[in-house]
């Protein structure tokens, strides 16, 4: 029986190839997914260690989120500098939805200003770190080369460095520049911040202010996302499906071209349910190699997305027991074919 079914794989080996390329490619695409999913997480946490606070003191108004959340007076930076167990402060603007036009190109940027030397001041991976206004760090996302001129707004910037992994909202790029800039492009030249970070925890901050954690400050980023999510998870399921139909036609027309194999087995013994294993094996052998395919493929389709993509450890490790399940109810459509052969058809009756 399994000499027969592995057989039938290597006499038809053309269809089941394009049966695992085809299956493979949506496999790769439902991994693709999952790391869509996986960078949401991903930037916000880059973004937010990327800071190098331990508390962040928002508007209570704000609910924990720091894209485009409620001002506050600079002034209370000072008054938080002197609460006890804090040693460090520094006050930032968060503008999101911002307009650049880069390269001739008109971009959605998110600003983010800086105190120079102070803490959210990015490490540059090339060129040099924000030395005085009119200057900008951008993540190598928004396309912007070092040297060049950029126009934020109506604020004309020199591009002085760049940074990795610093995006906001699926993969919107940030611009670092001072923190008299932002408040110019944003706020009008008010003297006005959207955070304060600290190193140390603060006992009292002002009035309709709060104090939240890293991780407080990265979830309630993600919540806003949670509607994005779902909807990815849900074509990670239809992603499935198809898989599933692509394998299911397959076998199917493996069961038609079979049938006078199945008699003849019939005829010699073999059950039923050996017949529908013998489809099963060939529908688990094609996804499972589908699955090995779509692993290796997914790692040269990340570039296919503007934002981050993380795919997750438990993908990859979750994908066979997909793979096996999929095969099983593809197998399925071709039961009653193979079941269902009359012994007979054997001896041309």
């Amino acid at each position: 029986m399994w000499g027969v079914t592995f057989a039938d794989l290597r006499y038809r080996y053309r269809q089941f190839l394009i049966a695992v390329v085809g299956a493979g490619l949506v496999l790769a695409m439902a991994l693709l997914l999952s790391g869509l999913v996986g960078g949401f997480t991903e930037e916000i946490n880059w973004t937010v260690g990327g800071v190098g606070a331990q508390r962040w003191v928002l508007s209570e108004n704000s609910h924990g989120g720091i894209a485009g959340s409620e001002v506050f007076p600079e002034s209370d930076a000072t008054v938080i500098a002197r609460s006890p167990g804090v040693t460090r402060v520094a006050p930032l603007v968060i503008a999101a939805q911002q307009i650049a036009r880069i390269d001739g190109r008109t971009r959605t940027v998110v600003v983010f200003g800086v105190q120079i030397g102070n803490m959210g001041d990015p490490a540059v991976t090339a060129g040099r770190p924000l030395s005085r206004p009119g200057q900008v760090v951008a993540d190598v996302r928004a396309g912007a080369a070092v040297g060049t001129m950029i126009t934020v707004g109506a604020m004309p910037l020199r591009v002085v460095g760049h940074v990795n992994n610093r995006t906001m909202l699926a993969g919107t790029p940030i611009l670092f520049v001072t923190l008299h800039d932002a408040q110019a492009l944003a706020l009008g030249g008010r003297p006005l911040v959207t955070a304060v970070v600290t190193r140390g925890i603060p006992a009292t901050v002002p009035p309709g202010l709060t104090v939240l954690t890293n991780q407080a400050v990265e979830q309630s980023n993600l919540t806003g996302l949670a509607g994005a999510v779902s909807s990815i998870n849900n074509s990670k399921i239809m992603m499935w499906l198809v898989a599933a139909m692509i394998v299911a036609a397959l076998i199917y027309v493996s069961a038609l071209q079979r049938v006078r194999d199945f008699a003849v087995l019939k005829a010699l013994g073999s059950s039923s349910l050996a017949l529908f294993g013998s489809l099963a094996v060939q529908a688990i052998v094609v996804t499972l190699l589908a699955a090995a395919f779509a692993m290796v493929i997914c790692n040269f389709m990340g570039g296919l997305f503007s934002q981050p993509v993380a795919i997750p450890a438990s993908s990859f490790a979750t994908l066979p027991g997909i793979a096996v399940a999929v095969g099983l109810i593809s197998s399925l459509v071709a039961l009653r074919r193979a079941t269902g052969a009359d012994p007979a058809a054997a001896f041309g009756g």
